[in-house]
């Protein structure tokens, strides 16, 4: 599988996949940070991806995505963008409903 194909399949297989540095738990950025606590806010259950440790990923998927920066949220196999895409959406009461579109 190449690394196109293994980000391809991870974004079909998650209903709301973040591309973040670090883990929810632990993560190594401010802007991951706050996401993640926007994503915990508005949905049961997320998955992700630390791109610190899956170089490869953090190498192509701006390129697929067409976005530069991390964190990156997909959401029902669309891209969403970055941590102020999705705050504007959350404080517009806009996220949970592009979540529960499934």
């Amino acid at each position: 599988m190449t690394i196109l194909e293994k980000i391809k399949y991870q974004i079909n297989n998650n209903l709301v996949l973040i591309y973040m540095k670090g883990t929810p738990n632990n993560p190594s950025c401010s802007f991951s940070e706050k996401a993640v606590q926007i994503l915990f806010k508005c949905c049961n259950k997320f998955s992700y991806v630390n791109i610190l440790k899956n170089p490869l990923i953090k190498l192509e998927l701006p390129k697929y995505s067409n976005w530069l920066t991390f964190p990156q949220i997909w959401i029902n196999k669309k891209f969403i963008g970055g941590y102020d895409i999705i705050k504007y959406l959350y404080d517009t009461n806009e996220l949970k409903k592009i979540i529960e579109n499934k």
